[in-house]
């Protein structure tokens, strides 16, 4: 055995370890051929995917002051915290953490984590929170909850310009008022980008701009911020007095047709709506009509002098103090016999305005309503507006003919009468109303002669003149007054209600040079009172005296 060798295996193992490598380091090559070269531009695209991601700006909306620049709605950096179930951790310490400062039920958090389905699923958990309790929540630093910087809007005159400028969503668009209605105008737009995230979905670097962040233009408004504060508080004191359901106040610029202020009760505060109901957000000025009742006697004598058949010193039998018109009877509170045309505003005749339309041809005064805007839009743009009802009858039954010349049998709104009147304050011209600062005065219409309108106020200023008129009590001490006293009974399921009214007043000041228009409407007041001369008269009163102060015009009585 001595002398012989052992058998060499050595090459065979090596060569075959050889060939191994050899294969493993093809197979390497291959791929990686495959990857750089074949599948190139898919496994970019793939990655892209995974980390680069279109992300929005928002726009920061526009501000929208009154006329003199004074904010009505602004808006302020919020932030909107999300999540990612996927990569939070629901530890007892990360639920109770967002549970302390987002006010977050910690079984909504375990329920979002436990049925996420989405690789990529995320769910806001609480939006619009501020920047002090977005800082604390970042130094959380808790897996998988991340924050968006938003806008919220933000309402410094609260309630007493809320039905006018209304408010947004959750999502800073628009909902209702001008906010809706010049939310493209506002919004702006927002930007666009492409940036690089990594894992945890944050943002490492920008790669392109997409399209540039714009922002909203701001909105100038006719209102004055004082003289909308003083109706508001004015009317609020006249509709808790007369314990009344609701009430509205036009104040309008006779010369340019620009709206002053614009205010309802009940009002709500935009800033926190949580519990108000939806009722309570229209503005009850352009969407609500009611029966204008004797305000209305004003055009009746317009129609009447314009007809050539009265004049101012005209005078009307009203003895005995009612009249059968048809099957039906009109009726005054009291027998005033032969009475002239401001004696029929001064006592509200129902049978002086109804002798008068009488005895003119049936379209006369249908025309002359329908002249002065009403029945028709003012075209003030406000969303939910509107146009109130005036029928024009094929054939007119004397009694609806009758019933018209003193309010009843068409119905208005608050904004429609202050424009009517301003009519008769600015010598016949018809103008257009506007919520928006003008920068010209639009032309107007002439829809009534000169001669009329100075008549109408004449007899207008008599009934805020004389201690037995019914708007005695709307006249301001040293300024000559004209206006209308109106009530009118209420409408239910079962027709007219006995004890429910709408109560209102609509006057024009200075007299000797007019310059404002005010219409108070207060609906169904349950105090000792319901007449207009004694809850709207005085509210009217005190409106309008601060309206001339603030204005500082001369006073000419």
């Amino acid at each position: 055995m001595i002398g012989k060798s052992r058998p060499q295996f050595l090459p065979t193992r090596f060569f075959l370890l050889i060939g191994l490598i050899l294969l493993v380091v093809i197979g390497l090559i291959i791929r990686i051929m495959d990857l750089s070269i074949f599948n190139r531009k898919f496994l970019q695209h793939q990655g892209n995917v995974r980390t680069m991601h279109m992300v929005t700006t928002p726009a920061f909306r526009g501000m929208i002051t009154d006329r003199n620049g004074f904010p009505l709605a602004v808006s302020t950096a919020v932030y909107s915290v999300w999540m990612n179930p996927h990569e939070f951790l629901a530890t007892p310490e990360n639920i109770q953490a967002l549970k302390q400062l987002l006010d977050v039920d910690p079984k909504r958090i375990q329920s979002l984590v436990q049925n996420a389905k989405k690789p990529h699923a995320y769910v806001y958990l609480k939006r619009g929170i501020s920047p002090d309790l977005a800082q604390t929540l970042r130094k959380q630093k808790l897996p998988g909850v991340y924050l968006q910087e938003d806008y919220k809007r933000f309402y410094p005159e609260g309630e007493v310009a809320a039905h006018v400028v209304g408010f947004t969503n959750i999502d800073d668009k628009g909902e209702e008022g001008l906010e809706l209605a010049y939310n493209d105008w506002l919004s702006g737009k927002t930007g666009e980008k492409v940036v690089i995230q990594d894992r945890m979905g944050r943002a490492v670097t920008e790669v392109q701009s997409l399209q540039e962040q714009k922002p909203g233009n701001d909105l100038t408004l006719s209102i004055d911020k004082r003289i909308q504060y003083l109706a508001y508080r004015e009317l609020m004191q006249g509709v808790k007095q007369n314990l009344a359901v609701s009430g509205s106040v036009i104040v309008l610029d006779v010369q340019t047709g620009e709206v002053l202020a614009m205010v309802n009760l009940p009002s709500f505060n935009p800033n926190n709506r949580a519990h108000d109901a939806s009722d309570v957000f229209r503005n009850r000025a352009v969407t609500d009509i009611f029966e204008p009742g004797s305000t209305m006697k004003a055009f009746s004598l317009a129609s009447a002098i314009d007809s050539g058949k009265y004049n101012a010193d005209s005078t009307v039998d009203t003895s005995p103090g009612w009249m059968r018109v048809g099957r039906n009877l009109v009726r005054d509170e009291h027998d005033n016999g032969v009475i002239t045309l401001a004696q029929v505003l001064q006592l509200s005749s129902n049978v002086g305005a109804t002798k008068m339309i009488l005895t003119l041809p049936p379209e006369t005064l249908w025309s002359m309503l329908h002249r002065v805007g009403f029945g028709e839009m003012t075209g003030i743009g406000f969303p939910g507006e509107q146009a109130g009802r005036l029928v024009n009858r094929p054939v007119w039954k004397p009694f609806a003919l009758a019933t018209l010349s003193f309010g009843y049998g068409m119905s208005v709104t608050a904004l429609q009468l202050a424009q009517a009147y301003s009519i008769f304050a600015n010598n016949g011209i018809k103008r257009p109303v506007s919520l928006i600062k003008l920068d010209t005065v639009p032309h107007g219409q002439q829809v009534i002669s000169p001669k009329v309108a100075q008549a109408m106020l004449a007899l207008l200023e008599k009934d805020t003149t004389e201690k037995k008129a019914t708007g005695y009590l709307a006249h301001v001490p040293g300024y000559r007054v004209a206006g209308k006293t109106g009530t009118a009974h209420m409408t239910g399921a079962h027709g007219y209600e006995k004890h429910r009214y709408h109560s209102s007043f609509v006057g024009v000041a200075p007299v000797s040079h007019p310059r404002f228009v005010v219409a108070v409407v207060i609906h169904d007041p349950h105090g000792k009172q319901y007449l207009g001369g004694f809850v709207s008269a005085p509210v009217f009163e005190k409106i309008m005296e601060g309206t001339l102060r603030l204005y500082n015009i001369q006073p000419d009585a």
